[in-house]
């Protein structure tokens, strides 16, 4: 968490990594570019996956790892802890983005098939039969236009960041972790003992 470099490089993806969460779930609000009443978007949408998981949670610890620690940050022990409560935090962001667009991958997009009313088409498919092995099956979604291969793309989208987010607040987690109990300190020519 110290290697200033390695820490703001990670900062910078992370911020940008968060910033595309909250854009692709913002789009999720909108299929197709059209503004549908809010009982015709997606369920899994409204458990703003992309907003608070990998958006909010994980711009804090990019922030921080942005703003950089200086001199002193690792001046003692007790104070390189913080930076390692945030990336734990962001790290639970990010899963919780991922398990929301599994989910939502996995269940399918809330569509009209054509009867005028609308409903989950795909909700009882098993994993064999799943829609996202069967392209032909989403033709069965006929309104909003292009529902299917809207929500297939973003949830995908954010499946793959909330990936990278954890895995980069992971390795912020374990690399201040390390630093924690073995002590950078040591490799700055200082005595561990006098810096709890």
């Amino acid at each position: 968490m110290c290697s200033e470099t390695g820490s703001r490089y990670t900062g910078m993806l992370l911020l940008a990594l968060a910033t595309a969460a909250i854009i692709a779930n913002l789009l999720l609000y909108f299929p197709n570019g059209q503004v549908l009443e809010p009982s015709y978007i997606t369920d899994f949408v409204w458990f703003f996956h992309g907003f608070l998981g990998a958006g909010l949670l994980v711009l804090v610890p990019a922030l921080m790892l942005l703003r950089g620690g200086g001199e002193d940050c690792c001046a003692d022990r007790c104070g390189m802890l913080f930076p390692v409560l945030l990336a734990i935090q962001g790290t639970v962001g990010a899963v919780y983005c991922v398990v929301i667009s599994s989910l939502g991958l996995l269940r399918g997009p809330f569509c009209d098939t054509g009867s005028g009313n609308y409903t989950y088409p795909f909700r009882n498919d098993s994993l064999e039969d799943n829609y996202l092995f069967n392209q032909p099956t989403w033709t069965t979604c006929q309104e909003p236009e292009h529902i299917v291969l809207w929500n297939v793309v973003l949830f995908s989208i954010l499946l793959g960041i909330g990936m990278v987010e954890a895995m980069l607040c992971l390795s912020q987690v374990i690399s201040g972790l390390c630093d924690i109990y073995c002590g950078t300190c040591i490799r700055k020519g200082q005595d561990p003992s006098t810096r709890l």
